[in-house]
C-alpha cells in the first residue's frame, strides 16, 4: 500500500469521526492512529514485545 493511498483512507476515518461524532471523536480518532502507526512502524523495523517490557521495568525502578 503506498503513503498516498494510506494518507487518504486515515483522512476519510478521521473525516467521517468529525462530521459524525464531533471535535472529541475526531481527536480520539487521531490519537489511535498516531500510536498505531507508531507501532506498526515499530514492529516493521524489527521491535519485540521484550523490549517494550524492558522499557517499562526500567521505568518503574
Amino acid at each position: 500500500m503506498s503513503a498516498a493511498f494510506a494518507g487518504m483512507i486515515a483522512g476519510m476515518a478521521l473525516a467521517f469521526a468529525g462530521y459524525f461524532g464531533g471535535f472529541g471523536a475526531f481527536l480520539l480518532v487521531a490519537a489511535l492512529g498516531a500510536v498505531g502507526c507508531a507501532v506498526g512502524r515499530w514492529i516493521e523495523g524489527g521491535g519485540r514485545a521484550q523490549d517494550l517490557r524492558d522499557l517499562y521495568g526500567r521505568g518503574r525502578r
